[in-house]
């Protein structure tokens, strides 16, 4: 159990009146109020997971049906004595709520990603029999409406009509009677629910009626006419008659509320929970929290965390920055630690710290959503004890140091293996020797008791102490010795410094005042505090390195994954060219073996043998040559390479231009389109389309062009068939997909439109080809073709 003074020192109540402010009644405000932390992992669990669907739907673009409401429950116990009946104001604040529980009926009802919402009991559920009677029955300011019942509908149009008629009388009378005269005005009015007219007082024996009512001046007197009463009287019948059947509904509405009593107090609970939930929601929704993970194994973990009541100041425009938390506590590894130091300057965040760790821990254990990243993870605790705060007392004779040594007494006597323990400046308050002794005496025996323990101080005889001590870890808080001015980092491991003379000196203290109290700290300190200082300069030393090697091996990563890409796409082109290859030759074999066949038919008829058997024999080595993996055609070899030359890579079956030589491996660096590649010199031939040392030039068509050497972005095939036109086209789409250019155009003329429309037709199948479109009036309209190929 953890003590209410534990939660205002940790100022949770604060954060639960931030939560409290999404609330849509002051009942569910209040109920927030009291949210304690729990003991129960799986009620924990379910509170979570709760808040977790309601963000999820909130993700959705869906928001929980809820609205502004009041607390019926007082009105509930008025109902409970038979009989009892509710004014209206009382049954108008069951209209909202019921219709609440109707609107989040149909909401959760149908739907099957909220189970832990679902779950809660009882479930909501409409009351049309009692909602439709109250919505026709009560007005939004309380009065009952003509729509409650025909009779009161009836009742009511009949006083109307017969006020009219009395009002109508009433003229009549000062019209006819000429008792105009004697009136002190000219207006109708009423007294005492009577009709009467304003008569003056000198002159009310000339006017035949009953006085009511006299003026404060004296002056006036409200007289009824004597005509009329007869009227008023049959009105008045028509008020009691009125007020009855307004007394029946509020009994008919109040009865039906009084037999569903139970089931709607019963439904107001889950209303509560669920707003409590969504206020939690919306709060964790605002500054952007993480679902809290718990575990039984003693572990307190704290990555990027802050205190939620800086991220509001944060949010306000109050701070800047909030800097994140991080640090490890208790666990089963062998080099973990269970009690942590912080040591640091004066205002340089350690109590920050503490208190950070102590209310995130109060918000995991409540089912709330953290301030910190989703690594983090708290310790199911039984108990969490903290001495935070001055509890100097000139009532009970306590100084600093005694107050604090009480609260540390209890602490001891109140903590043990699931205790995490929070002690702000840890023996302060007395002689710094003795202090710190008590201070090292009372950490050892809490760690003893099994306890968790975050502890600041600033006393530098406890840092050693803690150092030889397993089990024990120290932390400083960060600071800036260029500028002397804190951080508010935590820095784990490494002890910090209170800084206390160059804070002093920062603040205006005179320069005498300072050397005098450098000298007085001796030798023993400054070389102390120097040993801090290059730790600290070591440890950031070795943390940019850390981080230098970081980015390179990120950067090697990369590299190695686009080495690997472009292996994997030159692989893909070979497989793809070697595909082709054997398709085209495949082709040539049938086309020759149906040529044979007649051949042979025709020889046979002739009888000649050998002719057959020498036929056959060139037909089994044209299949064998052209297998997949067999040799290319022969091209002239290279009998030098120089850098800038045109080049043929034999293993591709590409055309490059070579960037560098590499004489000690034989190796030169060829483009290829995109690509750069590593080819060794024998590799390397003439190029296609280049004479070579035999000054035999190939015939080729005026219009072909090497497209992974000049990157050339057309084709014109104006004038060819289209069988040769197609044979020009699938090495060029071929040749500009290797050399990754997104878009080319085919120029082919209009002409007939045969040309055109075969070519079109071939693009559509291309498995190279992502689409194509008719040119642009710069491009040729539609006797050209611009094509886009895939990435």
């Amino acid at each position: 159990m953890i003590a209410s003074e534990t939660l205002v020192r940790l100022e949770f109540d604060k954060l639960l009146a931030e939560i409290s402010r999404h609330a849509h009644s002051s009942c569910t405000a209040a109920r927030i109020q009291s949210i304690r932390p729990l003991n129960d992992l799986q009620e924990i669990v379910t509170i979570s997971g709760r808040i977790g669907e309601i963000r999820a739907l909130d993700r959705s673009g869906i928001s929980l049906a809820l609205g502004s409401f009041e607390d019926i429950r007082p009105s509930l116990e008025l109902l409970r004595p038979a009989g009892a009946i509710l004014a209206p104001l009382e049954l108008l604040l069951f209209v909202p709520v019921l219709r609440l529980y109707a609107a989040l009926s149909r909401q959760c009802t149908h739907r099957d990603d909220i189970p832990l919402l679902k779950s809660i009991e009882p479930q909501l559920r409409p009351f049309p029999d009692i909602l439709e009677p109250l919505v026709a029955s009560i007005d939004s300011d309380g009065s009952i409406m003509d729509s409650a019942s025909t009779l009161l509908r009836e009742t009511r149009r009949a006083k109307r009509s017969l006020a009219g008629r009395i009002r109508k009388k009433i003229e009549e009378i000062i019209r006819n009677s000429g008792i105009e005269k004697f009136l002190q005005d000219d207006f109708i009015t009423q007294r005492s629910g009577r009709w009467v007219i304003p008569v003056r007082m000198d002159s009310k024996g000339m006017v035949k009626g009953v006085v009511h009512d006299v003026s404060s001046s004296g002056e006036t007197a409200f007289m009824e006419p004597l005509e009329i009463i007869p009227f008023v009287n049959e009105l008045e019948n028509l008020t009691a008659e009125e007020k009855a059947e307004e007394i029946r509904i509020l009994r008919q509405l109040s009865s039906w509320l009084r037999e569903d009593a139970d089931q709607i107090a019963a439904c107001f609970e889950t209303l509560l929970e669920m707003d409590l939930l969504n206020s939690m929601a919306r709060f964790a929704v605002e500054f952007d929290l993480e679902p809290a993970t718990l575990n039984e194994q003693g572990t307190l973990c704290l990555v990027e965390a802050r205190h939620p009541l800086l991220l509001m100041m944060q949010k306000r425009g109050v701070l800047k920055i909030v800097e994140p938390l991080g640090l490890e506590l208790g666990g089963s590894a062998p080099d973990s630690a269970s009690v942590m130091v912080i040591t640091g300057p004066n205002a340089g965040g350690k109590t920050i710290a503490l208190k950070t760790a102590g209310v995130l821990a109060l918000m995991a254990l409540s089912g709330l959503p953290v301030p910190a990243g989703p690594r983090s993870t708290f310790p199911l605790i039984d108990s969490l004890l903290v001495d935070i705060g001055d509890e100097q007392s000139i009532e009970q004779s306590h100084s600093t140091f005694s107050a604090h040594a009480a609260r540390i007494t209890a602490i001891l006597q109140r903590s043990g293996a699931r205790t995490l323990v929070l002690l702000d400046e840890l023996g302060a308050g007395t002689e710094p020797l003795q202090g710190a002794a008590i201070a090292c005496g009372v950490l050892h025996e809490l760690q003893q008791q099994g306890s968790m323990v975050i502890a600041t101080t600033h006393l530098s005889d406890i840092i050693g102490f803690v150092h030889r001590s397993p089990g024990m870890i120290n932390a400083g808080m960060e600071f800036d010795d260029a500028s002397f001015t804190p951080l508010y980092r935590l820095i784990v491991g490494e002890p910090g410094q209170s800084h206390a003379v160059e804070i002093a000196r920062r603040f205006g203290m005179p320069e005498r005042v300072i050397a005098f109290a450098r000298r007085m700290l001796g030798n023993a300190g400054s070389e102390f505090a120097g040993l801090l200082t290059e730790l600290r300069q070591r440890r950031k030393e070795f943390e940019d390195l850390r981080k230098s090697l970081h980015a390179r091996e990120r950067s090697l990563d990369l590299r190695s994954a686009e080495l690997d890409q472009r292996a994997d796409e030159v692989f893909q082109i070979r497989k793809e060219a070697a595909e082709r290859g054997w398709s085209d030759a495949k082709e040539l074999i049938s086309a020759t073996r149906r040529r044979t066949n007649a051949l042979l038919d025709e020889l046979k008829r002739e009888k000649r043998g050998e002719i057959v058997d020498e036929l056959r024999q060139a037909e089994t080595e044209l299949i064998k040559e052209l297998k997949p993996g067999a040799a290319l055609p022969e091209r002239l070899p290279l009998t030098s390479v120089k850098q800038g030359a045109a080049v043929h890579i034999t293993s591709l079956g590409y055309d490059g231009v070579v960037l560098s030589l590499d004489g000690r491996h034989a190796k030169a660096r060829v483009r290829a389109g995109r690509m750069e590649l590593d080819v060794p010199v024998t590799d390397l031939s003439y190029p296609q389309g280049t004479p070579g040392r035999s000054g035999k030039k190939p015939a080729t068509a005026p219009w072909k062009v090497d497209i992974v050497e000049s990157e050339q972005r057309e084709l014109k095939l104006i004038g060819m068939r289209v069988d040769e036109a197609l044979t020009e086209l699938e090495p060029f789409i071929n040749h500009a997909h290797a050399a990754r250019l997104g878009e080319v155009r085919i120029i082919h003329g209009v002409g007939s439109g045969r040309l055109r429309d075969a070519v079109r037709e071939e693009l559509e199948r291309h498995p190279l080809v992502a689409g194509h479109r008719p040119g642009e009036p710069h491009e040729g309209r539609d006797g050209a073709t611009v094509v886009t190929l895939k990435v």
